[in-house]
């Protein structure tokens, strides 16, 4: 019995020939040299997830498609009871794009970007991922505020056990490690989790596991020296980002003081000016007759 599918299709349409692309919005076109298209990317936050998995997907398929890009075929229930085409789904903690679907399944793009960027390009025909539908309104806010932009990858150095409760520990490339901080968030292949320390000379961090998280997320599944997907806490960037501006204005203000009472020919303006101020002040002050009689003292 064929199943009803639900497909969206994502080639651009040609553009006529009296349109023409405006030189200010080349900067959100990529040009895929496979294909000969231009797609344009979305800059824009379009979703917001929390971090709390809301199931494991299966992943049926993936490869080059016809037409020309790679796709992600998923198996899954839960985040497939409201889906509609267009939507994002977090994978793995990677937001992407719903292109297709059915009952039972559904397909996601995957830009050479993303393969480059997160650990999806380490998913085989079996693998397990989690799974996360974007956030609407009236959600409950469990986890933290995650993009599901990734920022990079770590991979998994240490896996121990301490009753039923599982260690895990990551090693980071130092420019994410700056962000992360011990009790605070960090979204491992898209979970919300509570780093427990950070060690700096490792470049690495840990967190721990309970048993029932071992039981809804991906990580458990996987092997010491494999990647896992890593976003930091957002908030930290921001930080991160006023300090720097503050500090270059400070900076600035600091080089103009410098260069107004350094700078010979600006002392000498501005000493000339000083005198002339003073004049102007005196005069004010003493008024016509003071300043008669000020003079007429001068001269005698």
């Amino acid at each position: 019995m064929m199943r009803a599918t639900h497909s969206l299709n994502l080639l651009p349409k040609p553009c006529p020939p009296q349109l023409r692309i405006s030189t200010s919005f080349r900067t959100n076109l990529r040009f895929d040299s496979r294909s000969g298209t231009h797609r344009r990317q979305n800059l824009s936050i379009r979703s917001v997830f929390t971090g709390i998995v809301e199931e494991m997907g299966e992943v049926k398929n993936l490869g080059m498609a016809d037409h020309g890009g790679f796709d992600l075929k998923i198996g899954a229930r839960v985040v497939l009871e409201d889906v509609k085409l267009g939507d994002s789904i977090a994978v793995n903690g990677t937001c992407l794009t719903v292109t297709e679907f059915d009952a039972e399944e559904f397909t996601v793009g995957l830009s050479p970007e993303t393969l480059r960027k997160t650990s999806l390009e380490e998913l085989e025909r079996g693998s397990r991922v989690n799974l996360e539908r974007a956030l609407q309104p009236v959600s409950r806010m469990g986890g933290h505020v995650v993009q599901g932009h990734v920022d990079g990858t770590g991979v998994i150095v240490s896996m121990e056990a301490e009753g039923d409760s599982l260690w895990v520990k990551v090693k980071a490339d130092k420019g994410l490690l700056k962000y992360i901080v011990p009790k605070g968030f960090v979204a491992v292949d898209g979970a919300s989790l509570t780093v427990v320390d950070v060690f700096d000379e490792e470049s690495c961090f840990n967190f721990m596991l309970v048993a029932y998280t071992q039981q809804n997320v991906v990580i458990p599944t996987k092997r010491i020296g494999q990647k896992v997907n890593l976003e930091v806490d957002i908030m930290g960037k921001y930080v991160e980002r006023l300090l720097l501006a503050t500090r270059a204005a400070q900076l600035d203000y600091r080089r103009s003081v410098f260069l107004v009472y350094c700078n010979p020919i600006i002392w000498k303006i501005r000493m000339m000016l000083k005198i002339r101020w003073e004049k102007m002040v005196r005069e004010a002050c003493l008024g016509p007759v003071g300043l008669l009689s000020s003079m007429q003292d001068g001269s005698s």
